[in-house]
């Protein structure tokens, strides 16, 4: 490629923001030249000055062009050129100017020097001067093919910076026309010549001229049929048109042995915007036996492997980009939660230390650190963690960015969890009232916590009056009259809080939420019929995949509460084939089988996936244990049962169960502690969570209990001894 040509694709570059991974354009640098002496010396490598045995200038008596003369004042012009480029001198710059002069003089007819000094104005920020010279040239001759490739690159590299000073104004209209101009000329004057199509067509794509820019590449697909600049360009210019299946079927077409790295990771990017995760991971990772050092493909490729929830894989590509570069922090966080989701919390931690080891200011890591350690129970830890990157990140004067804000309310909202989850009421809702401070949406999630933190802690009148108070604040939030309809609903207020979820319907799509919170409610009262008929309303207006899920979802459990078990499971499978991450449905499904059925094989892989998703939600803890004590496995059921007591204490069903283990082991003492505290709980819940019929198991199996007790104790005299 000549100088002008690989100029103009350096200024080009700088436009040239493709969709596809990697740019077409890659800027390359001058080379340097290394004979010239240090800095402010003006000597050549032999030690003579420059200015020595300097020839005679002007043109000869004959009036023909003094070659030699020209030729070396070329040189020594080339010479500070570069001097200049390296050391920062201006003077060097003077001088290189004042010798293409001379060499001008010497041969005035040259257009490759009258070029090179339009070079060295334009390099000099002179770009009017620059210009003037090029166009004096093209006057002289306007064929002259060298002349309007100086002015293109010229027109190319002003736009390039151009673009730069005023990204957000877009490309300067003006200066992409007088580019167009040049290569459409340069074009008609070196027809074969690939590199010149494919900078017209680029130019035609900063112009947005989608059909003229496709006909110029065509020509040099024709010109060059294998190039892997021409493809790319082309699936570039699909991908940026929206025409994704265009762009991935031109990719797709070159024969595989003859893709290179690039078009391969091109491809994959392009598969991945069309969320065909498959061909996606497919296309990656032959980017990468082909190029297995290029991180860029590597990445690619992880995290493609962790959409698709191929754990193992993708936890492999980031230790290898880890190990090539273990400052890398991206890539452990990615292990980091990689390892959690594999149900590998210590080894997670313990990468999510290294990772701050590397950067102590990495808000990700420090989050993951916090959630690992409330995942593993250590809720002091997790606290102070979580406490600690809240102080870490505040102002004094309480200014914050919209970034700040939105990575406060984060750990605003871990630090309430975790002291929910440690049963510290009172810490967690002084924690949700900071993020309420905070205001708009920030303030809808922590009046939401609080209720229910209040709920979990059976502070009914609590939890209906920060409703009542969100809605007075919030008069025209959807949300949260809803939820102030279901907690009034749950305390047997289900009139009015059926009607204030009714006045909310307005015949719009809107109505979908609306219906599902009313057959909420009212299954939740056993009014199977008035369930059904809202659900039967809400199923017309979901037409996304996750409102779906959520009609399906809703359908099975009212099918479960009525003991419809094959129709519940139908319901619930339905909305796994939708969404195969759905926790509440993997644990859902996989009680009921565990609960109502012997399949606890299959309950074991429902729950087990559940809990992988949600590891500290006490009620899939609860499940796993559950479905573990069915098996008659009571080691690990004893272990995910005491779990689930310790973040779910209020839960009387969860203490109904660990009472069962501790029964099933011949520990009588612990399990009539558990029914005691379970009868306690079932007393202050809400009326709509008691099943008379299971209260009356309880206590039943607690006086039994104490009948075994009072008879054990009888015979050994001593009361006080533990079985």
């Amino acid at each position: 490629m000549n100088r002008a040509n690989r100029d103009a694709w350096r200024g080009l570059g700088v436009l040239m923001v493709g969709t596809l991974a990697g740019a077409m354009v890659t800027a390359q640098t001058p080379p340097t030249t290394t004979g010239a002496a240090g800095a402010g010396t003006g000597t050549t490598t032999t030690g003579k000055t420059m200015d020595a045995a300097k020839p005679a200038t002007g043109q000869p008596a004959t009036g023909l062009p003094d070659r030699a003369a020209a030729y070396y004042h070329a040189a020594l012009g080339h010479t500070y050129e570069e001097m200049a480029t390296n050391y920062g001198r201006q003077d060097y710059a003077t001088r290189a100017e004042e010798e293409y002069k001379q060499a001008l003089q010497a041969d005035p007819g040259s257009a490759e020097l009258a070029a090179q000094l339009a070079e060295l104005y334009f390099r000099t920020g002179r770009i009017g001067e620059a210009v003037k010279t090029a166009q004096a040239i093209v006057q002289k001759d306007p064929n002259n093919l060298d002349a309007h490739k100086v002015l293109g690159s010229i027109y190319l590299r002003s736009l390039g910076q151009q673009q730069d000073a005023a990204a957000q104004a877009g490309p300067a209209g003006q200066m992409v026309d007088l580019a167009i101009a040049e290569y459409q000329k340069i074009v008609s004057l070196e027809p074969a010549n690939v590199e010149n199509h494919l900078l017209l067509g680029q130019l035609y794509t900063v112009k947005h001229d989608t059909a003229k820019a496709e006909a110029e590449f065509r020509t040099a697909q024709t010109l060059e049929p294998s190039s892997e600049d021409v493809v790319m360009s082309l699936a570039r210019l699909y991908a940026q048109d929206g025409n994704l299946d265009r762009s991935a079927a031109l990719l797709a077409s070159v024969p595989a042995d003859q893709r290179t790295p690039r078009m391969e990771f091109a491809l994959g990017a392009t598969y991945e915007q069309m969320k065909d995760r498959k061909r996606a991971i497919a296309a990656y990772r032959s980017a990468s036996e082909m190029d297995p050092q290029d991180a860029t493909i590597t990445r690619a490729l992880a995290r493609a492997l962790l959409m698709d929830n191929q754990l193992q894989p993708a936890l492999d590509a980031f230790e290898k980009l880890h190990k090539a570069d273990p400052q890398d922090v991206d890539a452990l966080n990615r292990m980091t939660e990689i390892e959690r989701r594999m149900g590998r919390y210590e080894a997670a931690l313990a990468t999510a230390k290294m990772a701050l080891a590397k950067d102590p200011n990495s808000l990700e890591a420090g989050y993951n650190e916090g959630l690992l350690l409330d995942v593993l129970g250590r809720y002091d830890e997790s606290i102070a963690v979580y406490q600690q990157m809240l102080d870490a990140t505040s102002h004094a004067n309480g200014a914050y960015t919209n970034e700040e804000k939105a990575n406060r309310s984060i750990f605003l909202e871990r630090l309430a969890a975790v002291y929910h989850e440690d049963n510290k009421t009172d810490e967690a809702i002084a924690t949700y009232q900071k993020l309420i401070a905070m205001g708009g949406d920030y303030a809808k999630r922590g009046y939401q916590g609080e209720v229910e933190t209040y709920r979990d802690a059976k502070m009914f009148d609590q939890a209906t009056a920060v409703c009542r108070k969100a809605v007075a604040e919030n008069p025209n939030d959807r949300d949260l009259k809803l939820l102030l309809a279901w907690e009034l609903g749950d305390t047997g207020k289900l009139d009015e809080g059926v009607s204030i979820a009714r006045s909310l319907l307005n015949g719009s799509h809107s109505d979908l939420d609306v219906y599902l919170q009313i057959s909420q409610i009212e299954a939740r009262q056993h009014h199977w019929k008035e369930a059904e008929e809202a659900l039967e309303k809400a199923q017309p207006l979901a037409t996304k995949t996750g409102e779906k899920a959520n009609v399906l979802f809703q359908k099975g459990s009212i099918a479960e509460e009525q003991k419809h078990l094959e129709q519940a499971e139908q319901d619930f499978h339905a909305v796994l084939e939708l969404d195969p991450n759905n926790a509440i449905t993997l644990n859902n499904l996989g009680f009921m089988l565990a609960d109502k059925t012997t399949r606890y094989t299959d309950a074991l892989k429902y729950i087990r996936k559940a809990v992988d998703l949600e590891p500290m939600n006490g009620a899939y803890l609860d499940s796993l244990g559950w479905v573990y004590y069915k098996l008659g496995d009571y080691e690990p059921a004893e272990e995910y049962l005491r779990k689930a007591v310790e973040r779910t204490a209020t839960d009387p069903t969860v203490h109904d169960h660990l009472g069962d283990l501790y029964e099933k082991t011949g520990r009588i003492r612990l399990a009539a502690s558990q029914w005691e505290i379970s009868l306690a709980e079932f007393q202050k819940a809400a009326a709509a969570d008691v099943d008379p019929a299971e209260v009356a198991r309880v206590q039943k199996k607690l006086e039994s209990a104490r009948t075994r007790l009072a008879r054990q104790d009888s015979l050994i005299g001593n009361p006080d001894k533990q079985p």
